[in-house]
């Protein structure tokens, strides 16, 4: 349960791997987004509104192999959009697993049913099902009534054809925490591999700007409902626990954007998961021309409320290889809960935000209609 043996074993060589090397930077997990179409049309996602013409793009098999060797991140999350929406996507799992690195598939269920016997359970490769609590919390969440019995019978499905089966939940500022703890003993009781947990990011592009959380809020959501469950022990998380002492309030972390970098159809997004300020063609020009100190809490406007795991998770997962004995004390006593919180990283410098994702999207849409242009060009050439 949790974190499979084999997997943390293979990420902490590596990470030791890249530290012996003197590799400063690098990717832990490739986060790939080979579609933008979704079946669900969620209020705090910043994918929903694109043209039709960006909607329809997918990223090739070819291009997503080629992403995964650019990299060499010895994991892959695949997300979207809705990735089973992409006819190619068994063939990409296996062309991953193929190439030995762990696969987390996700999805938000509505799917599952009809494409699972698509796939072979394999002990590299995990479903990740959206669940962002229970039927109230995630119905709500994702803007239509249902889904969440979907997701619970995808869960049971997957499980009896012998998957190993993850959810993962993003909260909001409408998140109680009883309730979230009661949600996390029901997944609990379903025998669910692991929960992964993040509070919300606010996409700039996202209908509900009102419902994301700011970083006090955050710490103090976090510790009522890890209190509840005995410092998160009583549950199985799919991610460093000193991820979770972070979201607590009980670490000053920096986040490492370029630890889960973002392949997607306008190509490698800069600087991090979240925001998209600019894309390149390569990963090396990625890692290469971003500016990465302009980046961060502390650093600049949008960044200040950001505690999400695709940049933090890296900088706990970090942390947890040159102090191993701070998982110790967390083994045994759990997250802390109570009392003072870690200092917090000053504002007073931070740069303001910059709004000029639009350019990107019109840039992207020039370049679709140029493409489909240029064959009938050709042809009258010719």
């Amino acid at each position: 349960m949790g974190i499979p043996f084999k997997q943390a074993a293979k990420i902490g060589g590596y990470v030791i791997k890249q530290h012996l090397t003197g590799v400063k930077r690098y990717p832990l997990v490739l986060m790939l987004e080979p579609l933008f179409r979704c079946n669900l049309a969620c209020a705090g996602c910043g994918k929903i509104d694109y043209p039709d013409a960006l909607l329809n793009q997918r990223l090739s098999y070819d291009e997503c192999m080629q992403a995964m060797d650019e990299c060499g991140a010895p994991a892959v999350s695949i997300a979207g959009g809705e990735p089973l929406l992409h006819r190619d996507m068994p063939r990409i799992v296996e062309g991953f697993l193929a190439k030995n690195k762990f696969v987390i598939l996700c999805t938000n269920a509505i799917l599952l049913s009809k494409k699972i016997d698509q796939y072979k359970p394999h002990p590299n490769f995990t479903w990740s099902i959206h669940l962002d609590g229970d039927k109230a919390m995630h119905d709500h969440s994702v803007c239509l009534d249902g889904v969440y019995e979907k997701a619970i019978d995808a869960i049971k499905l997957a499980k009896s054809k012998g998957f190993r089966t993850q959810i993962n939940c993003t909260l909001f500022s409408n998140a109680i925490p009883e309730r979230v703890a009661k949600f996390f003993d029901t997944m609990k009781e379903l025998g669910l591999d692991g929960i992964t947990i993040s509070p919300g990011y606010a996409y700039e592009r996202a209908p509900d700007q009102e419902s994301f959380l700011n970083r006090e809020r955050t710490k103090n959501l976090f510790r009522d409902i890890l209190a509840r469950g005995n410092g998160g022990k009583n549950w199985e998380f799919t991610q460093s626990t000193l991820f979770l002492d972070f979201l607590a309030g009980n670490q000053t972390y920096e986040c490492t954007p370029w630890s889960m970098p973002l392949r997607c159809v306008f190509g490698w997004q800069k600087p991090c998961y979240l925001l998209g300020e600019g894309y390149v063609k390569t990963f090396k020009e990625l890692m290469e021309d971003t500016d990465w100190d302009k980046y961060g809490v502390g650093k600049y406007e949008k960044c200040q409320d950001c505690m999400v795991h695709c940049g933090f998770e890296g900088t706990a997962v970090i942390d947890s290889i040159r102090h191993p004995q701070k998982l110790i004390a967390l083994a045994l006593r759990g997250v802390k809960t109570s009392g003072p919180m870690a200092p917090e990283i000053s504002l007073a410098n931070q740069r303001p935000a910059e709004f000029v994702f639009s350019r990107h999207v019109e840039n992207k849409l020039a370049e679709i209609k140029t493409t489909k242009v240029r064959p009938q060009s050709v042809a009258a050439a010719e």
